[in-house]
């Protein structure tokens, strides 16, 4: 069974479908016991930064969060839940992160032509070895909406990376925690293969 992680944030209820269309078992939940004994977890949600932590705060969610990777349960954070993986984000000062994965969140910059936030569809240039993107090959497109985007501290981390304006890190694997910045949710056949991917993990 998935569980996916219930913080009021937005986007939650499309994650849940594209799933249910896998024939996937889900479950929407924000108990401690229920996400522990789930065979994989998903964090989704847009929305900002500091609200999100302050959720997961009042829920209880950041200690289960951190037990939940610690016991090597495959996780999976998609865009708001990608950047709250990391240590901070420019859009909210001061707030600290979960702190999983090392690295920061940096607001697009502008340019002429660029507009924030990014929407839109988008290649991926591919590491070659990211276990969500198995049987995929090329350049990929999938779907963003976000204005800030992630710079990962350490390379070998980063399996896909896209860019706009700037190079970001699209998708991230450590270990069993896998991150992804666009919306697989919404990205037709490609998201559903690497949603597909990461519940056959």
């Amino acid at each position: 069974m998935i569980a996916i992680i219930d913080y009021d944030a937005g986007n939650i209820k499309s994650v849940e479908k594209a799933l249910q269309l896998l024939g996937e078992e889900t479950v929407l939940t924000r108990d401690r016991e229920c996400l522990l004994a789930a065979d994989k977890v998903i964090l989704p949600g847009v929305g900002s930064f500091g609200d999100a932590m302050e959720n997961l705060k009042k829920f209880g969610l950041v200690p289960v969060i951190h037990e939940i990777v610690e016991k090597n349960t495959p996780f999976l954070g998609i865009c708001l839940g990608l950047q709250l993986l990391f240590e901070r984000s420019e859009e909210s000062p001061g707030v600290e992160g979960l702190g999983i994965l090392k690295g920061e969140i940096l607001k697009i910059p502008s340019g002429e032509g660029r507009k924030i936030p990014h929407m839109g569809w988008n290649s991926l240039e591919l590491s070659g070895d990211g276990r969500l993107f198995r049987g995929i090959f090329g350049e990929p497109y999938v779907y963003f909406v976000h204005s800030y985007y992630l710079k990962a501290s350490e390379p070998e981390i980063v399996k896909a990376r896209t860019r706009y304006g700037v190079e970001i890190h699209a998708s991230v694997e450590k270990g069993q925690v896998f991150a992804c910045q666009f919306h697989p949710e919404k990205s037709s056949e490609t998201g559903l293969a690497i949603l597909k991917n990461f519940a056959r993990l």
